[in-house]
């Protein structure tokens, strides 16, 4: 106890020293030393501090770009299945563009012969059509001249007989012609 209170004691008596160094007797140290040794580990102490959250900072940096470069790989597996997909629905609607498009030239071609078919019944028929209206037509005009010729045969006929028939032949002939036409009537019936 004595060597406590003699340090203390001692703090108030300064020995002019010419060499300066430490004292290594922890009592005999007094207080500023202390001071400056904490003071002098804790500034060297922060530094090593900071440098053990740089570490940490640097740590979560490469762990976040770890994880960033793994969710771009995920990523560009997503989208390389996405246009592998892509590039394999457009081989499939290309083969169905192509089909539709070759049964598309077929029906065409299909529908063109249909319509030149069409077109050449429809022109036969009218051509049908127009040789019967010419027969018809033909065999009218033929019927009509027939028709006159008779007429003028029979005027010139009856002319001819007026001319030179009596009345005494002119009767006779007539009841004649009814005794035929009576004759043709009993027959049909």
């Amino acid at each position: 106890m004595k060597n406590g209170t003699d340090s203390f004691l001692s703090l108030g008596h300064w020995p002019s020293a010419g060499s300066f160094g430490f004292n290594t007797d922890i009592l005999a140290t007094n207080p500023i030393n202390l001071s400056v040794v904490l003071g002098v580990l804790i500034f060297f102490g922060k530094g090593v501090y900071n440098l053990l959250s740089l570490n940490d900072l640097l740590d979560n940096r490469k762990q976040r770009i770890l994880s960033t470069i793994r969710n771009s790989e995920e990523l560009r597996r997503g989208a390389i299945e996405q246009l592998e997909r892509a590039r394999t629905r457009l081989r499939k609607v290309e083969i169905e563009a192509d089909e539709y498009r070759m049964n598309g030239y077929s029906e065409i071609e299909r529908e063109k012969e249909n319509l030149i078919n069409a077109t050449c019944d429809t022109l036969e028929r009218l051509e049908n059509y127009k040789n019967e209206t010419l027969h018809f037509e033909q065999q009218r005009a033929i019927n009509q001249v027939r028709q006159r010729v008779f007429q003028q045969a029979l005027q010139g006929a009856l002319g001819t007989l007026n001319s030179c028939l009596n009345s005494e032949l002119h009767f006779r002939t007539i009841r004649a012609n009814i005794g035929i036409l009576g004759a043709m009537e009993e027959i049909t019936d």
